[in-house]
């Protein structure tokens, strides 16, 4: 499975969503002036790639099923 490139790139997306999500809790954590400018946009950028994410799980799904 490790050397089949799609299930490579869904594996890098959801390292991506998990790196977006922990700098949303550190920046929450934090708080200040970081927390007030940035954690709107942040959390728009990790529900954005956690659909891109899921798409790439569901067809991912999809075509070893097959």
């Amino acid at each position: 499975m490790l050397k089949d490139p799609l299930f490579i790139v869904v594996a890098i997306a959801c390292l991506a969503v998990a790196g977006i999500l922990m700098l949303g809790i550190g920046g929450f954590a934090k708080g200040g002036e970081f927390n007030r400018k940035h954690a709107n946009r942040i959390m728009r950028y990790r529900i954005a790639g956690q659909a891109v994410a899921i798409g790439l799980i569901l067809l991912f799904v999809y075509l070893r099923g097959r």
